[in-house]
């Protein structure tokens, strides 16, 4: 079937569905693959809950009129979501960077959806399959859509590109995250800035952190968009983040300096796309960061800095140097493995258990089977969460201000029943 003649079916629904357990009525139903399973097989399923066509890529599971075979499900997928994109010419922001991807996208959504009706990425749903389902997404009332884009090999950023073409773009930085994948901090830089090697071949605009040198030599050749400490001043960070734009003090809810950036160029933003001072105070004032991301929890005896979303050795360092900012007295650290690391992952569990340890933080713990393997003084230290969990006591501390970080796989929020 044809790419227009499968938007045209999709036009009048506007519901796509992936998954059998969630299944919309009057949906399409994309037969996606992965290594531990084949959604041919649930095609029949997906049409008995009431989806009205299933696109499947195997014959064998051909059910009538209703299914429609095609020569590759994501492929398909991907396509129609250009196609749609392309269809709407609806202007598209997309970002990615190794930290603050999804923060920075909520908070330009907050800022951007007071004026203008807004798409964007849901949660960080940010992958091949996520971006077309967020270009789906988009309808024709659709004004501008924020699209989040992750990856952890060359050339996936160029690959999202080209099924969303971004009109505009911006990298949150560039950090040791997915080493393993990228090779090397050199292979993060370049995977990245395929993001950058679009906005420069289709002539569109970047925003760009004019403090950064590297998004500065990276963006060279695009036409840029600048934001910096002077036009957007940073205050505080104690825990809370605040900075002050066109004299007009903004206190946010976001915690650590690393932040300070996030919220600029939802600022930036705001302001290119004529959005008043004041309505951007409110729409950043008001944004609560959820998820475990840089979350402050005050429970009746400690206040908790949950960021155990994720984890690598860019964000923990930042997350340990504004926490022992920090003027409170009593602090204690509890940090899990960083993954994705390859064969870095020895040498940098070792810096950030180094770096943690020498700011004489009250008490410090480690978890996991990398920082098992570090040499230092003065920390606890676990290979697991369950032998961590047998060996202390919190709950008889008082007024402790806790930080607790580390990679998704390690569920740090689980900490949380502790104390």
């Amino acid at each position: 079937m044809k790419i227009e003649k499968l938007h045209q079916l999709y036009s009048e629904r506007l519901l796509i569905d992936t998954d059998t357990r969630k299944i919309r009525k009057n949906s399409l139903f994309f037969a996606l693959k992965g290594d531990n399973f084949n959604g041919n097989k649930f095609a029949k399923e997906a049409l008995t809950k009431g989806a009205a066509f299933a696109i499947i890529d195997e014959e064998e599971y051909l059910e009538g009129s209703n299914t429609i075979l095609v020569e590759n499900v994501l492929g398909t997928l991907q396509k129609l979501a250009n196609y749609h994109r392309k269809q709407l010419k609806t202007p598209i922001i997309a970002l990615t960077g190794s930290n603050g991807k999804t923060t920075t996208k909520e908070l330009i959504n907050a800022v951007l959806s007071t004026t203008y009706k807004t798409s964007a990425t849901v949660g960080n749903f940010n992958n091949h399959i996520g971006v077309p389902l967020t270009l789906l997404a988009m309808t024709k009332e659709t004004e501008i859509c924020i699209v989040e884009m992750g990856a952890n090999h060359q050339k996936e950023i160029e690959l999202l590109c080209s099924i969303a073409e971004p009109n505009f773009g911006y990298i949150t930085n560039f950090g040791k995250a997915h080493l393993e994948g990228f090779g090397s901090f050199e292979g993060v830089i370049k995977g990245k800035s395929e993001l950058y090697d679009f906005l420069r071949k289709t002539k569109g605009k970047a925003f760009i952190n004019e403090d950064d040198e590297t998004q500065l030599k990276q963006a060279e050749g695009i036409e840029q968009i600048y934001f910096n400490n002077k036009t957007i001043k940073f205050i505080s960070a104690n825990p809370l983040v605040s900075v002050e734009f066109e004299n007009t003090i903004i206190e946010s809810q976001l915690i650590g300096k690393y932040n300070y950036k996030n919220i600029s160029v939802a600022i930036a933003i705001g302001a290119y796309f004529n959005i008043p001072v004041a309505t951007i105070k409110t729409a950043i004032e008001n944004y609560v960061p959820k998820n475990n991301r840089s979350q402050i929890i005050q429970n009746k005896n400690n206040k908790i800095v949950l960021d155990a979303y994720n984890a690598n050795p860019s964000s923990m360092q930042a997350a340990l140097e504004n926490f022992s900012q920090l003027k409170d007295e009593h602090k204690i650290v509890i940090l899990g493995d960083m993954f994705e690391l390859g064969v870095s992952s020895k040498t940098e569990h070792q810096k950030i258990a180094e770096l943690a340890t020498s700011f004489n933080f009250n008490e410090v713990y480690l978890i996991g089977k990398a920082f098992s393997t570090t040499s230092v003084k003065n920390a606890f230290i676990f290979e697991n969460f369950e032998n961590f969990k047998s060996s202390v006591n919190f709950k008889s501390n008082i007024n402790r201000t806790v930080l607790i970080k580390g990679s998704r796989g390690m569920a740090l929020e689980r900490t949380l029943d502790l104390f």
